[in-house]
């Protein structure tokens, strides 16, 4: 606040007030930016828990399901989650000189994803040694 020789407060000038506005706006976007960036981790935080469980209730479905479980597939997890989408691929692992064994390695994928975009994607890998060669 500026005076005069007089005594009177004259109040604040323009430049005093566009000062002070773009001060609280610099603020603002700063706190707005935080506030969305939080959010985002949120949702990735949320998706990667919920993914590891799903993926770890199909892993565990796909064991107790023996040998013939073993095929490539796909599907979703039901009206609980309904976003929610997995494929399950298998691949013959090969080991050079050891055909005996590489008939009964298997290498297995599972893909989790939500939604259709390829940011919310979460995979597990696991090798099973089948009892006889399929």
């Amino acid at each position: 606040m500026t005076t005069r020789g007089t005594g009177r407060a004259r109040g604040f000038t323009l430049l005093e007030v566009m000062i002070a506005v773009a001060i609280i706006a610099i603020a603002l976007v700063a706190v707005l930016g935080a506030q969305s960036r939080s959010l985002s981790v949120t949702d990735e935080s949320r998706f990667n828990t919920t993914a590891a469980l799903l993926a770890q209730a199909k892993m565990a479905e796909v064991e107790a399901g023996g040998e013939q479980a073993l095929v490539s597939r796909s599907g979703d997890f039901g009206e609980n989650f309904p976003e929610y989408r997995w494929v399950l691929s298998m691949e013959r692992v090969v080991f050079q000189g050891m055909e005996a064994v590489s008939d009964r390695f298997r290498r297995i994928d599972l893909t989790v994803s939500y939604g259709n975009t390829a940011a919310y994607r979460y995979h597990l890998r696991w090798y099973a040694f089948l009892s006889q060669g399929t």
